[in-house]
């Protein structure tokens, strides 16, 4: 009978310890305060006259991210790597290297998850677990956010604000990840293309291939690649 009493104390123990363990956490994390206009805080355009912006999602395709290095050189052109932060955690010399070569770094989450399905709780951690991972390895202030899947919801949002960041989307997506071909990479990253344009595209072979005429596209019609950070105004 008594080691039955001390088994269930020791239970009860436990089970409080957890319980404390979780109220901490959620009374240290920042609260979701009222936002009045949300979506307001989230990002399809810039304000840039002549300057448009790739956003590369980067959750694979490391050899295609040095490839994609190169010819932004070749141009002379500055783009926006939205990192995830478990390719970042296994790739922390490219990682160094976008920087290094003078790109912006924003976060896109740690594991690629659906932001629109998580609280506010899961969305602060999921986001704040990535932006502390790549600022401390590139040594760098992370300011921007990308959701994965461009799936979000206010809880996004107000965790991204708790944070400081701006919450970006797109306003071309050359949906390189699902259609395999240079040319439609190239149409959609070219077609009526103007000043404030997000370009959203990924490491893929195809995309690095269509790169080179995209920038010349670019540049022959007075357009400028700029960071996501410039366009935006800052």
């Amino acid at each position: 009978m008594k080691r039955t009493s001390r088994a269930i104390a020791a239970i009860t123990n436990c089970i409080l310890v957890v319980i404390i363990a979780v109220v901490g956490v959620i009374c240290f994390l920042p609260r979701a305060e009222s936002v009045a206009g949300l979506k307001e805080n989230v990002y399809y355009r810039g304000s840039s006259e002549d300057g448009v912006s790739l956003m590369i999602n980067v959750y694979w395709g490391t050899k295609e991210v040095y490839g994609i290095l190169d010819v932004l050189d070749e141009y002379e052109a500055k783009a926006t790597f939205f990192i995830g932060g478990s390719w970042a955690d296994d790739n922390v010399d490219c990682l160094k290297e976008i920087s290094a070569r003078g790109h912006e770094l924003g976060s896109h989450g740690y594991f690629h998850r659906d932001q629109d399905k998580l609280d506010y709780a899961a969305n602060y951690q999921e986001i704040k677990t990535s932006v502390d991972y790549i600022s401390k390895a590139a040594g760098v202030e992370i300011k921007l956010f990308a959701p994965p899947s461009g799936a979000y919801n206010d809880d996004t949002i107000k965790a991204a604000l708790a944070l400081n960041l701006k919450t970006v989307m797109w306003s071309k997506d050359t949906i390189d990840w699902r259609d395999k071909n240079k040319e439609d990479c190239f149409r959609r990253a070219t077609k009526d293309a103007k000043g404030g344009d997000l370009i959203l595209m990924h490491p893929m072979a195809h995309t690095l291939e269509a790169l080179p005429s995209i920038l010349q596209y670019y540049r022959d019609n007075g357009l400028k690649p700029i960071t996501v950070g410039e366009n935006l105004g800052g």
